[in-house]
């Protein structure tokens, strides 16, 4: 009988040792290496965000790039990048000022395009472009590459040049009456009054011609 005793209690004695070995195991595998912990910390307060004091490293202020020299337009980019529906005649009011300086070649107008809709909207291609002369309407011809569509905020404005031919020749010439524009994929036109030199040189077709650039060409020159 004192046998089993000490059998039993051998036994109790050596389940405590293990259950104890056990515990210290799980101890050592739940402590984490102090260098880790301070890698963690000094990666979590790099960068934005806050620092151990809770402070803005940032100062709580927003970096945005600003649209590139003040531009009219939201930015450029191919067709599927510009958002918002393509621009129309109702939405844009459309202007045009003489821009011809003295010595230049031919005359030179800019016509403005700003945007009245109430929402962005977007642009690209070339103007319909037509001088009204009492021989009759005369239409420009394109000149130069179109950009990619361009997105035009509502209230801001885009321009285009018209070059014509200067009228040196001494006589009355081709007297022109009114500009007639329409906006690019649009069929309704609005006609301006002409800022530009009162008239155009009687050619044979041999002489320069009236050229309109692309939308986004104004200043750029013929």
């Amino acid at each position: 009988m004192r046998a089993r005793k000490l059998t039993f209690a051998a036994l109790v004695v050596a389940a405590g040792l293990s259950l104890t070995a056990c515990q210290n195991d799980d101890d050592a595998v739940g402590q984490a290496d102090p260098s880790s912990g301070s890698s963690a910390s000094a990666t979590s307060s790099s960068g934005g965000g806050s620092d151990a004091n809770g402070s803005d490293q940032d100062g709580g202020k927003e970096s945005a790039a600003p649209d590139s020299a003040g531009s009219a337009f939201g930015g450029s980019g191919s067709g599927s990048d510009a958002k918002g529906g393509k621009c129309t005649t109702d939405g844009l009011k459309i202007t045009a000022q003489d821009t011809f300086i003295e010595g230049d070649p031919d005359g030179n107008i800019a016509v403005g395009l700003t945007n009245t809709s109430g929402a962005d909207c977007v642009i690209s291609g070339f103007a319909g472009v037509d001088l009204k002369t009492n021989a009759g309407d005369i239409s420009a011809t394109r000149k130069g590459e179109p950009g990619d569509p361009y997105v035009l905020k509502n209230g801001k404005e885009i321009d285009f040049y018209v070059s014509y031919p200067l009228n040196e020749s001494g006589g009355s010439g081709v007297r022109i009456t009114g500009l007639v524009v329409t906006p690019p994929n649009e069929t309704k036109s609005v006609t301006l009054d002409w800022p530009g030199k009162d008239s155009l040189p009687v050619t044979d077709g041999s002489g320069s011609s009236v050229l309109v650039g692309p939308i986004g060409s104004a200043g750029q020159g013929g």
